[in-house]
C-alpha cells in the first residue's frame, strides 16, 4: 500500500488497547448472529477471491460492518476504511479493526468536516482497485480530485439509497467513469434492510434517548420510500397515529391505501408529536413548518445527510438553545415553544449517542451482497460497462438461499415442465 500522512484511528485515542478489547468484543457478539458472513467467510478465506485488490471503503463503522471489512480482508484484500458519517463511528470498533494486518481504518468519532475528508483522502492514497460508499462521498472524491486512479480501479459498490439517487445523476450526466453496484436497490437489502432495519433502528433509537413512547402519539413520517414504509408500519404496531407526507402521488395513495394519514407537511406540522424523514432530500422540514408546530415535538432524522431537517432556519427562529438530554437539543422558540432535535439532524439511529444502527441480523443480509459483489467485481468486472449496475440476480439469491439454510427454511423450486413454461409466449389458453 501507499503511505499516507493521516494517522489511523489507533494515534487520535489515549487508551487504544481498551478499545481494541472492547471493539472486538462488540464484533465477535455480532458475529454470532451474522450467518451469511459466516459462510462466506468460510469461502473467502479459503478460496482468497480478493488477492491482489485494494479496497477503499467510507463506511459507517462499528460491529456489523467491522465485519464485513475483516471479511474482504480475510478474502486476500487490502482494506482502507473510514467513515461516512462523522457521528456514526465507534472507535472501539474501528480500533479493533486497525489490529488486523491487512486492514487500516482512518475512521475516528465527532470529526469535523476537514478530518472527515483528510480521513477519505487517506484510504484513496491506498491506490484501491475496489470502492465501497455508503452515500457516494468515495466516488465523488475519486472521480473530481483523483481522476488517475479510475484506469485502475475495477468498479464499486453503493450501500444505501441515497448514495444510489446521486449515483444515477452522475451516470446521467455521463461522469460515472467505472462500473458500480447498486446494493441499495436489490431485493435483499431493499426489502429487509430498508423496511425493517430503519423502522426498527430508527424508532428504537428515538425512544432510548428521549425515554418517551409512541402510544397515542401522531407521528409524522416524511417520504413513504421502503425506509417511510418501514418507519410507518412500526410505528403503528406500536400504537402510533401515522401521518405520511408524500410529493409522489403514487407512493401518497399507497399510503392512503395501507390506512395511514396523508397531508401536505405544511398541515401535518400542526399535529405531529413525532416527526422522521426519511427521504434522502433536503428541506423536508423547513422554516414554514417550524413556526406551527407544537411546543416539545420531536424532530428526527432516518433519510440520510443532516439537510432534510433545515437547521439553519430553526436557528434563525430560536432565541435560545440547549441540551435537553444527552443527543437531544433544544430550540426555544420566541412564544416559548421548545422543538427538539436528535442527534444534530444526522441519522439518527446511527449518530445519536446511544444508536447501535440496524439489527444484526439485517445487515448480514445487506453486507452478504456487498461481500458478493465485490467478489464478482474481483471476478468479473471486464463484464461491467461504466454505470450504474443492478446486481445479478444470482448473487441476490445466493444471499437469500444461506439465510435459509441458516434458519432451517426449505422452500419450493420450480419444475423444469414450470421454466419452460414461464419462459415461453407460445402457451395461451
Amino acid at each position: 500500500m501507499s503511505e499516507s500522512t493521516y494517522p489511523p484511528v489507533t494515534e487520535h485515542l489515549s487508551d487504544p488497547e481498551t478499545a481494541r478489547e472492547e471493539g472486538r468484543r462488540k464484533m465477535d457478539w455480532a458475529l454470532q448472529h451474522m450467518p451469511i458472513l459466516n459462510a462466506l467467510r468460510e469461502e473467502f478465506q479459503t478460496e482468497r477471491p480478493l488477492e491482489g485488490e485494494t479496497i477503499a471503503m467510507a463506511m459507517h463503522v462499528e460491529a456489523k460492518t467491522a465485519n464485513l471489512v475483516e471479511l474482504l480482508a480475510d478474502g486476500g484484500a487490502e482494506v482502507a476504511i473510514t467513515g461516512c458519517n462523522p457521528l456514526s463511528t465507534h472507535d472501539d470498533v474501528s480500533t479493533a479493526l486497525n489490529d488486523h494486518e491487512s486492514i487500516t481504518s482512518y475512521a475516528v468519532r465527532g470529526v469535523d468536516d476537514e478530518g472527515y475528508y483528510d480521513a477519505m483522502h487517506a484510504c484513496l492514497a491506498h491506490e484501491p482497485t475496489i470502492t465501497v460508499d455508503d452515500g457516494m462521498d468515495m466516488v465523488k472524491l475519486v472521480h473530481e480530485e483523483y481522476p488517475d486512479l479510475i484506469d485502475s480501479i475495477l468498479g464499486g459498490a453503493e450501500e444505501t439509497t441515497t448514495g444510489v439517487h446521486r449515483l444515477r445523476a452522475m451516470d446521467d450526466d455521463g461522469e460515472l467513469h467505472y462500473p458500480v453496484f447498486a446494493v441499495n436497490d436489490t431485493p435483499m437489502k431493499r426489502l429487509f434492510d430498508n423496511v425493517h432495519g430503519t423502522g426498527e433502528s430508527s424508532l428504537a433509537t428515538i425512544a432510548m434517548t428521549t425515554n418517551l413512547s409512541f402510544a397515542g402519539k401522531d407521528v409524522v413520517v416524511g417520504g413513504f420510500g421502503y425506509c417511510g414504509k418501514g418507519v410507518a408500519k412500526k410505528a403503528a404496531g406500536q400504537n402510533a397515529n401515522v401521518i405520511v407526507c408524500e410529493v409522489d402521488p403514487r407512493k401518497a395513495l399507497e399510503a392512503h391505501m395501507e390506512g395511514y394519514e396523508v397531508l401536505p407537511m405544511r398541515e401535518a406540522a400542526k399535529k405531529g408529536d413525532v416527526f422522521v424523514t426519511t427521504t434522502g432530500n433536503r428541506d423536508v422540514i423547513t422554516r414554514e413548518h417550524f413556526e406551527v408546530m407544537n411546543d416539545g415535538v420531536l424532530l428526527a432524522n432516518a433519510g440520510h445527510f443532516d439537510v432534510e431537517i433545515n437547521l439553519e432556519e430553526l436557528d434563525d427562529l430560536a432565541v435560545d438553545r440547549f441540551e435537553a438530554r444527552d443527543g437531544v437539543e433544544g430550540y426555544e422558540m420566541a412564544d416559548g415553544r421548545v422543538l427538539n432535535v436528535l442527534a444534530e439532524g444526522r441519522l439518527v439511529n446511527l449518530a445519536a449517542p446511544i444508536a447501535l444502527g440496524h439489527p444484526v441480523e439485517v445487515m448480514d443480509q445487506s453486507f452478504g451482497v456487498q461481500a458478493v459483489v465485490v467478489r464478482e467485481l474481483a471476478a468479473n468486472a471486464d463484464a461491467y460497462e461504466p454505470g450504474v449496475h443492478d446486481v445479478p440476480d444470482d448473487l441476490d439469491r445466493e444471499v437469500a438461499e444461506i439465510k435459509l439454510a441458516a434458519e432451517g427454511v426449505d422452500h419450493d423450486s420450480l419444475s423444469e415442465e414450470q421454466r419452460e413454461y414461464m419462459g415461453s409466449w407460445e402457451h395461451g389458453t
